[in-house]
């Protein structure tokens, strides 16, 4: 999907003020006759003119529409672990899709309701795949939610946070972590012997192959004062553990075993 300027997007709306019409300049500065028209249409209520404009069209970026913070949150946490956007001829608007496992229907449903809440007036829904489904909504703008999409794996590229989006992970760091854990985390009863002695006790694991969303989880989880280490798989650090009684308990409070 093509995404321009904003000189681009600034010379259209001076054109438009001045009388041109959508056409012409759609035709001058190569963009969309559909996008020059959307892009008239929020100048115009921006500057009081009463026009008309779907709020499914509206981007809390680009817009300033509200955004529900923690439900986004959730969903940003999600996104970093089963999540990916991706458009296709056939469809007018790109799409975000959370993979999510059959086993965890209470999971399938939180995403769906974060969805919701973060696109409260795009239609969301669920496409079957083997042994999960896709949670996916449409919407056109994306790519200005989720600046982290690109092209291929999101371990072999860079991931940084926006300061926007850091703003709302430090108001909402359990929202965040919780999207975390539901995608690439679990919580399992580990056991040891001692003296003869079989001694059992829970644990959370969080496994992403980036360096960087592995980050994102420590330096939040280290926020909250959740005590954290890192286990290797064979050579690689791809295991963030917490192991620690307090820091198990905290997380019981806030996250629970997936469900």
């Amino acid at each position: 999907m093509e995404f321009h300027s904003l000189e681009t997007r600034q010379t259209a709306l001076t054109m438009l003020r001045g009388g041109a019409k959508n056409v012409d300049v759609a035709r001058d500065l190569g963009v969309p006759l559909g996008t020059v028209s959307y892009w008239k249409h929020v100048d115009r209520a921006k500057r009081g003119e009463a026009v008309g404009i779907r709020p499914s069209l509206l981007c809390p970026r680009c817009d300033q529409r509200e955004l529900d913070a923690a439900a986004y949150a959730y969903l940003l946490g999600l996104y970093l672990g089963d999540g990916h956007i991706s458009h296709y001829a056939k469809h007018k608007v790109p799409s975000l899709m959370i993979t999510l496992d059959d086993a965890w229907p209470g999971i399938q449903d939180a995403a769906e309701a974060a969805l919701r809440a973060v696109f409260p007036h795009n239609a969301t829904c669920r496409v079957r795949t083997p042994g999960a489904h896709n949670i996916k909504v449409y919407f056109k703008h994306l790519p200005c939610l989720f600046p982290q999409h690109g092209p291929g794996k999101k371990h072999e590229r860079r991931i940084v946070l926006e300061g926007w989006q850091q703003e709302i992970v430090d108001a909402h760091p359990w929202e965040f972590i919780r999207g975390l854990i539901h995608s690439d985390g679990c919580r399992i009863t580990n056991w040891t012997v001692r003296n003869g002695k079989r001694y059992e006790y829970p644990r959370y694991f969080f496994t992403n192959k980036s360096d960087d969303i592995r980050k994102l989880c420590t330096d939040t989880l280290t926020q909250v004062g959740v005590r954290w280490t890192v286990l290797a798989r064979g050579s690689d650090p791809f295991n963030v553990s917490v192991a620690r009684k307090e820091s198990v308990a905290l997380m019981d409070a806030h996250i629970g075993p997936k469900y």
